[in-house]
């Protein structure tokens, strides 16, 4: 028989695991107000021993049977927590007073806010408008079923024609009158046709403009004016005029359907000059303003007991720390937010253009938090300020020393190029190495290509394509 061998093999393996306590403050902490007043009146019903604080209730006057030391020592702890938490939210009335209409000005603007009716949809309402039944109709819903978020037809008619033995002269008057609806350019094949669509609508059906489009769409792209206009026999400033109106067409315009053009922003903070200074005050009207309710005692009378004090325990240590952990959010979105605003004082004075070079790690060490703990703070959250509501995260942001030692972030680099560029000649537009000069000129050392990075950035066009005739 065989030696058999038991070999016993030990590894370590080192693997990092974070408590459902912990990943329910990360995501209290990256969660935007809205959502976080979602998460919250969902943990108000799911948790009979939290309520709003709207609610008359006190803490100090519920007292229990029967009690051991160690949940009077938990009572009493929340109880202290509940009074800072009052005292919290007392100060932050002061700073930013809850007007007494507020929450009917949050409802009425939660009830404004309505389901995006698809592009489909709306075609669809259109064609149930239409004097037409039967086949027409059944052939016109199957070809909007198959027209893409952009409002181009998706399929070939000859193909469907042939695949379906649908008649060709149905498939053509079904799209005919899709191209009818509104928007106008919807039902086309592809942008040249949907770009003609718009131009018949606009009667010019026998313009220079429907031209261009139906023959020179390529060369119109790539702005070689002088070569159209040679194919044309007309003036290349005639060609500069055509192309300026059809620029105003819609290339894509089904796309105000998309969902991305139906986003609601609340800002979580706002930045306000008052008596001659910049002051924060952080968003609390939509976040309910939680507390301890007494209903862990009637609870608690319903048994010995020791039952109910488990059960009770149990959620009143949840709410606990669902109090503490938006009070610690709150406060450290607003300790960011004049961090921010501290070291960007010439952002909010002037704009944009005075936006300095700033990172998370500065933030951090200034408010004593690790980088991690910025990054998820200011993930989808907005600042509201006299230039507009921007995203936290636009404020950090890298960038260059000009020649005078003074640091200027990428964000005023590429404002500064945009203005050069704007300022241009349009005869003759400046080359990307040109665009180098004229920033050395102004005391900002930059290379070529990233010029030419910063301007595909901000979407314009290289100098070739800049040109006007």
């Amino acid at each position: 028989m065989p030696e058999q061998r038991f070999d016993q093999n030990q590894s370590l393996l080192q693997q990092q695991t974070i408590a459902p306590q912990m990943q329910q403050s990360l995501q209290l902490l990256q969660t935007p107000t809205l959502e976080l007043r979602h998460l919250v009146q969902q943990e108000l019903n799911a948790n009979p021993t939290l309520e709003d604080e709207t609610h008359d209730v006190s803490l100090e006057d519920a007292t229990t049977p029967d009690e051991d030391e160690e949940f009077d020592k938990e009572l009493a702890e929340l109880s202290q927590l509940d009074e800072e938490w009052r005292e919290y939210m007392a100060q932050s009335r002061v700073s930013s007073p809850k007007r007494d209409d507020a929450d009917e000005r949050y409802q009425f603007m939660m009830d404004s806010i309505i389901d995006p009716i698809t592009l489909q949809e709306h075609l669809l309402n259109q064609l149930s408008f239409s004097p037409v039944n039967g086949k027409l109709k059944e052939t016109a819903e199957m070809l909007i079923g198959n027209i893409d978020e952009n409002g181009f037809l998706q399929v070939d008619i000859e193909e469907l024609c042939l695949d379906m033995g649908i008649p060709i002269d149905l498939l053509e008057d079904a799209r005919g009158m899709i191209q009818s609806f509104d928007p106008v350019g919807v039902g086309a094949e592809d942008l040249r046709d949907c770009l003609l669509i718009q131009l018949e609508r606009l009667g010019k059906h026998h313009s220079l403009e429907y031209q261009i489009v139906d023959h020179h769409l390529d060369d119109l792209a790539k702005k070689r004016y002088p070569q159209i206009a040679k194919k044309l026999s007309v003036q290349p400033e005639d060609i500069t005029r055509a192309a300026s109106l059809i620029s105003t067409l819609d290339p894509r315009p089904g796309s105000r359907f998309s969902a991305g053009n139906n986003t609601y922003v609340v800002a979580d903070v706002a930045v306000e000059k008052i008596g001659g200074e910049w002051v924060v005050s952080i968003n609390n009207e939509q976040i309910p303003r939680l507390r301890i309710s007494k209903a862990y005692k009637e609870m608690l009378a319903t048994d010995d007991g020791k039952t109910a004090r488990s059960y009770i325990r149990d959620k009143i240590k949840s709410g606990k720390f669902l109090i503490k952990c938006i009070h610690q959010r709150q406060q450290t979105i607003s300790g960011i937010a004049e961090q921010i605003v501290l070291r960007q004082t010439e952002f909010f004075n002037h704009g944009p253009s005075k936006l300095k070079p700033m990172n998370m790690a500065q933030i951090a060490e200034a408010i004593d938090v690790h980088e991690t703990t910025v990054s998820r703070a200011v993930a989808g959250k907005y600042i509201s300020t006299p230039h507009g509501v921007f995203e936290m995260k636009y404020f950090f942001t890298t960038g260059y020393q000009n020649e005078d030692g003074q640091s200027m972030s990428n964000t005023s680099v590429k404002q500064t190029l945009a203005s050069i560029i704007e300022g241009e000649d349009s005869k003759k537009p400046l080359s990307d190495q040109a665009l180098v000069k004229k920033m050395e000129e102004k005391g900002i050392k930059i290379a070529r290509r990233t010029v030419a990075k910063y301007r595909e950035e901000l979407n314009i066009l290289p100098s070739h394509m800049r040109r006007s005739y």
